[in-house]
């Protein structure tokens, strides 16, 4: 499955670097758990942030940010099998689920909840 890894990015940072930094830390330590469950890991701001880069944006909020940041996910979300939400206030991963869940997406919580898949090999 192609797993969107959803959570908090810039909630309850106040625009801090090194917090929005920790938060993007804990996104990506489950990426590697999910590849070996034989499953494909995204997180939005893998392409958001070249992309925010390359349209010139300053800070978290302005207008580049706004036009690339949700809407990468959201397009994502056409793509992916499942989300996997990650604990802590974000409204923009809620979004996702929300979205997801409309779809008919599997949300999982917890990688304990995903099964594997050994098909492909690892």
């Amino acid at each position: 499955m192609l797993i969107l890894i959803a959570g908090p990015y810039r909630s309850g940072t106040n625009d801090d670097p090194e917090l929005i930094q920790q938060n993007m830390d804990r996104l990506e330590s489950v990426a590697l758990p999910l590849f070996r469950m034989g499953h494909t890991p995204m997180i939005g701001e893998w392409v958001a942030l070249p992309l925010l880069k390359l349209a010139g944006s300053e800070k978290p909020g302005d207008a580049p940010y706004k036009e690339i940041q949700y809407p990468v996910a959201h397009r994502l979300l056409m793509k992916c099998d499942a989300v996997l939400r990650l604990q802590g206030e974000s409204k923009g991963a809620d979004e996702d689920v929300r979205i997801a869940k409309e779809r008919g997406l599997k949300i999982y919580y917890s990688l304990d909840e995903i099964p594997r898949d050994d098909t492909l090999g690892t």
